[in-house]
């Protein structure tokens, strides 16, 4: 498999999906903080793929449809003054 600074593919794609899943728990706007997780978790998705992980695969799948969930089904109105 073709390497980057001794790193494989595989594994460049788990730390790219860490740094995500892990950056977006420094956000302070929780919208921001599901959109930057579920780019990790779909990171994770694919790097489970690679490694034939199913678990890996079923839980950022979940974790990626609760996201969308409260990104885009149940919208928050914005609390009137």
């Amino acid at each position: 498999m073709t390497e980057i600074l001794g790193i494989t593919i595989t594994e460049w794609i788990g730390y790219l999906a860490s740094f995500f899943v892990g950056i977006s728990f420094f956000m302070r706007n929780i919208i921001t903080l599901r959109y930057l997780n579920s780019i990790g978790c779909l990171f994770f998705i694919v790097y489970g793929f690679l490694l034939d992980s199913w678990p890996v695969i079923i839980t950022n799948f979940v974790i990626v449809c609760v996201n969308f969930y409260y990104l885009f089904i149940n919208k928050k109105k914005p609390a009137e003054a």
